[in-house]
């Protein structure tokens, strides 16, 4: 304890990591505020009472609002959060594995196609924000408390409240993701990351008090407790699991010295997604009842709903195989055997047993391809598991921390953003967090 309380205060002994983490903390806090400003035209008053009615996670909008910390149930500013954006990235990366053009962009466009994917993602990210935008006006002015007063007054209902919703949405959307960047660019971690990741912790106090204030058997919250902590740390053992590959380096005598003749090893994560494929599925399972706030009259629309609920058995069925979908696709994209192959070749390395070239490019995707397939049903067990947990009589928010999307993204952000701090450190000459002075840690990957 002693070592990390050492390793704690020697963040703030480097000034550039102690001016990116208050960065950081402080663009965080703006992003919290955002959540508790309420939309013009909600009457806040009537909103608390319609809120203090609710009871339950409110099946896909009580999961949102969890991603978004309060704000979707709060008619905030920032009451979509980041998710456009998570949306628009997932559209334009699709995109680019069946559009030629779009993945010209993607693999021979360099600096120049890496900017145009960003303007055509932030494009895409205002038309999706205004789309729900105009959505979320159209649910709250079908909300009423449970005296029957809307929480819209009537005198302000109509098309103005919608665009003014619509517009307002949409820039404090365009707001947040112009956070996120700055805080990839001049704070710690990936920014779009811990926006989502601090609007889940956010939330983590108020479930506490949900699952601990029903009265309980206190044996069988103790056993919850338990099984949490083992879920959890099984998430950290899979998320730093890797498959090490031996390489050979041929040995180079330049002048009087001699270079390679070393064995070095290739790190395959089990896990070589990371979190991407949890949000992207998940950004994909909010559209279902997303479109269903058009349509609140809808006999038809609401049954979709109903089908498409946190706690359906479909849900949890298309969730999961949409995870094990993305963690291939986004493995695929993001990590490419035959680039590895050839830097080997060009630097003289060989994996012993296997020739260089089409060989090793082969041998390595087929390892990847091995180990991704146990990671990615770990991933879906995971993710799908609040839905049975609520099954059990745990309370619908504090199972949302039972495994799930919830305790996947705060692990990958979490051990993401220390090994950055844990590089500054060590770049310094400071211990880390581990005795070792290394946590073999993702590598900057939200």
């Amino acid at each position: 304890m002693a070592g990390f309380s050492e390793s704690f205060r020697n963040m703030f002994k480097i000034q550039e990591l102690r001016q990116r983490i208050l960065f950081t903390l402080f663009m965080l806090i703006i992003v919290r505020f955002g959540a508790h400003v309420t939309l013009p035209g909600v009457n806040a008053g009537l909103l608390a009472d319609f809120l203090a009615s609710q009871t339950g996670s409110g099946g896909l909008f009580g999961m949102f609002d969890m991603f978004v910390g309060g704000a979707f149930s709060n008619a905030a500013v920032f009451s979509l959060g980041i998710m456009p954006y998570i949306t628009a990235s997932i559209i334009l990366q699709l995109l680019g594995a069946v559009i030629p053009y779009f993945q010209k962009l993607q693999k021979e466009g360099g600096e120049e196609g890496r900017k145009k994917i960003n303007q055509y993602t932030r494009y895409g990210t205002i038309f999706i924000a205004s789309l729900q935008g105009w959505a979320v006006s159209i649910r709250l002015q079908n909300l009423t408390t449970p005296n029957g007063a809307p929480i819209v007054p009537p005198e302000v209902q109509g098309v103005l409240f919608a665009v003014a919703t619509m517009f307002i949405i949409a820039a404090s959307t365009m707001l947040m993701m112009w956070i996120g960047e700055q805080i990839t660019d001049r704070g710690i971690g990936n920014g779009i990351s811990l926006i989502i990741f601090i609007g889940i912790v956010a939330r983590l106090p108020h479930a506490s008090v949900a699952e601990f204030s029903r009265g309980a058997n206190i044996i069988i919250e103790i056993v919850i407790i338990i099984a949490m902590v083992l879920i959890t740390a099984g998430v950290v053992m899979v998320t730093q699991g890797t498959r090490r590959i031996p390489v050979q380096y041929a040995k180079r005598v330049v002048g009087r010295k001699v270079y390679g003749g070393v064995t070095q090893y290739i790190p395959l994560r089990v896990n070589t997604a990371g979190v991407m494929p949890i949000i992207f599925a998940q950004a994909l399972m909010f559209i279902p009842e997303t479109v269903t706030m058009f349509f609140p009259e809808s006999e038809f629309m609401q049954a979709i709903a109903v089908n498409f609920r946190f706690d359906s058995f479909i849900y949890a069925a298309v969730y999961a195989i949409m995870i094990v979908f993305f963690t291939y696709f986004y493995t695929a994209i993001s990590f490419n055997p035959q680039d590895v192959s050839d830097n080997m070749k060009k630097q003289g390395g060989f994996i012993p047993g296997i020739r260089p070239g089409v060989h090793t490019r082969d041998y390595i995707d087929n390892i990847l391809t091995k180990i991704t397939l146990p990671g990615s049903i770990f991933l879906a067990i995971i993710a799908i598991l609040p839905t049975f947990m609520m099954r059990l009589n745990v309370s619908p928010e504090f199972s949302q921390f039972f495994g799930g999307t919830s305790l996947l993204i705060i692990v990958g952000v979490a051990l993401d953003t220390l090994q950055q701090i844990e590089s500054h450190l060590l770049m310094r000459h400071y211990d880390g967090f581990m005795k070792s002075g290394k946590i073999r840690g993702r590598i900057g990957r939200g």
